[in-house]
């Protein structure tokens, strides 16, 4: 069902839809009739606020649980009150104090990142993510070790200190000297370059005739680097914080619901692939339950906004994942300026 222009709504529907959103992202429970004229904001009996509430109902606006329970709304009633209806709240002096105090610690940038994830996490009382930059490493050194027939242990040593390895397939009868000269090669050569540059120096000696390889040694080489180049763009870089905020007495009544949402968060390649669509954009988005095919089952939504280097480059994306009756108005600019001074931060 098409989401309703709020011009649509009468005043009086559009004031009473709005107090039971507001309401209901505040509680977390279905407003009732009662509740709303008892609260003094609008000036009808509660037979009259039950009509107009029978009306949003019929619109897709509101639901009712149970038959003798209040309204909440819809996703397509989140979706039109976000878009059409809400009045953000800037971050107060103390969240923007907090959000650079964690920024500026002193340490390297992962541990800003997480940092910004966990500060996400803590402030919005939902689960923070960072989709850190991928950023390729740069070689030091890259071993290949026989394993067994017709298998070898690539190992690559990178700059930074850190060590990976991934498992390569030797053609049969491969003699232990042809991967000497391919990790000789790579040492003398390559080292201190990323995978992509390496890559290409390693084309253009090959295409010069400068190799000094024989046909297996550059085979083993251009394969060694295509599987670290390919594994680089498969693994998403994310970083995850505050599951355990996911466990609320609200979300606990709907247990099912709260396991598929673990789930997705464990799954961080779909995750990254949802961020991803969030780097585009020239503000923070927002996507509300089955919007996007990931939080479909569970029901949940995720805040996001791109951050960007000082030459205005899209590096990552940060954001909370939480259930739809996140506090929007308070969480978006909440996003919106830690995505600001992390990528002041970036440089």
């Amino acid at each position: 069902m098409p989401t309703p222009p709020v011009t649509e709504l009468t005043n009086r529907a559009r004031d009473i839809f709005r107090l039971v959103v507001e309401e209901y992202l505040s509680s977390g429970q279905p407003v009732g009739s009662r509740t709303l004229a008892g609260a003094g904001q609008v000036n009808l009996s509660p037979a009259s606020i039950r009509s107009v509430l029978a009306e949003l109902e019929s619109l897709g606006l509101l639901a009712a649980p149970h038959t003798s329970a209040g309204r909440m709304p819809t996703e397509i009633g989140l979706r039109l009150f976000v878009d059409g209806m809400m009045q953000v709240a800037e971050p107060t002096a103390e969240e923007r104090a907090a959000i650079e105090r964690r920024l500026s610690q002193p340490g390297p940038i992962e541990h800003a990142l997480e940092a910004t994830s966990s500060l996400l996490s803590d402030l919005s009382a939902a689960a923070g993510v960072v989709m850190v930059p991928s950023r390729e490493p740069r070689l030091s050194q890259m071993n290949l070790v026989p394993l067994a027939p017709g298998k070898a242990l690539a190992v690559l040593v990178g700059e930074d200190g850190n060590i990976e390895n991934r498992l390569l397939d030797l053609p049969p009868g491969l003699p232990i000297s042809t991967l000497e000269q391919a990790t000789n090669y790579i040492t003398a050569h390559l080292g201190g370059r990323t995978l992509a540059e390496a890559a290409r120096v390693m084309g253009q000696q090959i295409a010069s005739g400068q190799s000094a390889l024989d046909a297996a040694s550059r085979d083993l080489v251009e394969r060694g680097l295509a599987v670290w180049s390919e594994d680089a763009t498969r693994r998403p870089v994310l970083i995850v914080r505050g599951q355990a905020n996911l466990l609320d007495e609200n979300t606990l009544l709907d247990i099912e619901r709260i396991r598929q949402l673990l789930d997705d968060l464990e799954n961080k390649q779909s995750i990254a692939e949802l961020l991803e669509t969030a780097r585009e954009a020239e503000s923070t988005r927002i996507f509300i339950g089955s919007e996007n095919r990931l939080f479909a089952l569970s029901g949940s939504s995720v805040i996001a906004s791109p951050y960007r280097d000082r030459e205005g480059r899209v590096v990552g994306v940060v954001g909370v994942i939480g259930p739809t009756r996140l506090n929007y108005a308070r969480v978006v600019p909440m996003v919106d300026f830690t995505a600001q001074s992390l990528g002041k931060l970036i440089g």
